[in-house]
C-alpha cells in the first residue's frame, strides 16, 4: 500500500495550506513604498520556467496545499502566464480548493475573461488612490485609467474583487474612507494594509507609516464597524460596515502581529522558499527541481522548511532612518 505524503505542519503545529507563488519579480509600476525607480530585476535565466513553476505547484498540492495565490511583481506581465493559470486551474476541485492571484490591475482588461475561464474566481487588486495625479505620484506611472478599466473588466467577467490599499500617512490617508465607499459601491471588498519595511526605497517609510488602529478609530467616527467571523485564509481581520453594506479587512503586521495562526509560505520566482515574509529562513527549491531526483529533493526541502519556519516575524518601523527589516523588496519575495 502506498502511503500518502505527509501534510505540511511546522514545528509550532501550524498546518500550512496556503502557497503564495511568485512568477516574476518584474512590474510595470514603480510604487514608491515598494521599490526604487531604477529597480534592478532578476536575469531571466534565474527565474523558474513555467514548467518548473507547474511542477513545483503540483509538489505542494501533493503535500496538502489547498490554496495557491500567484503573485509577482506583477504576475500578468509575464509572457505565457495564462498557460500556467490554465494548467493549475485544472487542479481546482482535484486537490486544490482555490487558485487566485494578486495584481495591480493594469493588465486585467486583457486577461479577466481568461482568468475566470481558467477557474479563478477571486482576485486581489492593489489600488492606493482613485486620484489620477496621486496615482502617478505613488506609482511613478500614469496608469489609473487602465486599472479602472481592468477592474470593470474583472467585474464583468464575474471575478470577485478585493481591493488592497496600503495606508500611507500624508499621502492617501485623507482618501481612505472614499476608497472604501467606492469599493463597496462597486461590490468589491476593501482591505487596508500597513506599509512593510522590505527593501531600500528612496523615501523614509517612517514618514508614511500609518497604524491601522488609528485609521479604524477614525472610520468608527463615521461608520458602524462590526467584527466579522469571515476568514479568507490570509492575515486580514474583517469588519462589516453597516452604512456601506460591505466588508473591510485590516492587515496589521506592525501594530497587531498576526503570526499565531499563520498557514502560509512564499516561493519566489527563482524558487527560493521563504518560510516567513519577515524572516531570512529559506530553502532553495530551484536546486531541488533541477537535481537528479527532484521528487526526493523537493520532499526534503519542504520538510526542512517546516522545521525552520519561525514563530513570528519581527517587523518594526519605530524610528526615522531605520534600515528595512530585510534587504529584499516585496516584488522579489512575492507580494
Amino acid at each position: 500500500m502506498t502511503l500518502s505524503p505527509a501534510p505540511l505542519v511546522d514545528q509550532f503545529q501550524r498546518r500550512i495550506s496556503y502557497l503564495r507563488l511568485s512568477v516574476t519579480d518584474r512590474c510595470d509600476l514603480r510604487c514608491t513604498y515598494c521599490m526604487p525607480e531604477r529597480m534592478t530585476f532578476l536575469p531571466r535565466k534565474d527565474v523558474l520556467s513555467l514548467e518548473e513553476l507547474h511542477d513545483l505547484a503540483l509538489g505542494f498540492i501533493e503535500r496538502g496545499i489547498t490554496k495557491i495565490r500567484l503573485t509577482g511583481g506583477e504576475p500578468l506581465v509575464r509572457r505565457d502566464m495564462m498557460e500556467l493559470v490554465r494548467a493549475l486551474g485544472r487542479k481546482v476541485g482535484d486537490g486544490l480548493d482555490e487558485l487566485t492571484l494578486t495584481t495591480n490591475g493594469t493588465q486585467l482588461s486583457e486577461f479577466a475573461d481568461g482568468l475566470y475561464e481558467a477557474g479563478v474566481r477571486r482576485i486581489n487588486v492593489s489600488l492606493d488612490t482613485l486620484d489620477r495625479a496621486r496615482f502617478q505620484q505613488l506609482s511613478r506611472r500614469d496608469s489609473l485609467p487602465q486599472v479602472l478599466e481592468g477592474l470593470a473588466a474583472a467585474k464583468a467577467a464575474g471575478l470577485k474583487v478585493k481591493l488592497n490599499t496600503v495606508a500611507l500617512k500624508g499621502l492617501n490617508e485623507d482618501e481612505i474612507p472614499d476608497l472604501i465607499a467606492w469599493a463597496h459601491g462597486q461590490g468589491f471588498e476593501a482591505t487596508l494594509i500597513e506599509v512593510m519595511p522590505l527593501g531600500e526605497v528612496e523615501e523614509d517609510r517612517f514618514d508614511h507609516y500609518l497604524p491601522l488602529m488609528a485609521v479604524r478609530d477614525e472610520l468608527e467616527q463615521r461608520w458602524t464597524l462590526t467584527p466579522s467571523d469571515h476568514r479568507s485564509g490570509g492575515p486580514a481581520r474583517y469588519f462589516d460596515v453597516a452604512e456601506t453594506g460591505g466588508r473591510l479587512g485590516l492587515i496589521t503586521p506592525l501594530t497587531n502581529n498576526f503570526c499565531e495562526g499563520c498557514n502560509r509560505i512564499r516561493v519566489t520566482a527563482t524558487g527560493q522558499l521563504y518560510a516567513c515574509l519577515g524572516g531570512v529562513e529559506q530553502v532553495d527549491l530551484r536546486a531541488a527541481l533541477r537535481s537528479d531526483d527532484p521528487h526526493t529533493a523537493l520532499t526534503e526541502g519542504l520538510d526542512l522548511a517546516m522545521r525552520i519556519k519561525p514563530a513570528r516575524h519581527s517587523f518594526a518601523i519605530d524610528a526615522r532612518g531605520q534600515a528595512p527589516a530585510l534587504p529584499r523588496h516585496m516584488s522579489m519575495t512575492g507580494g
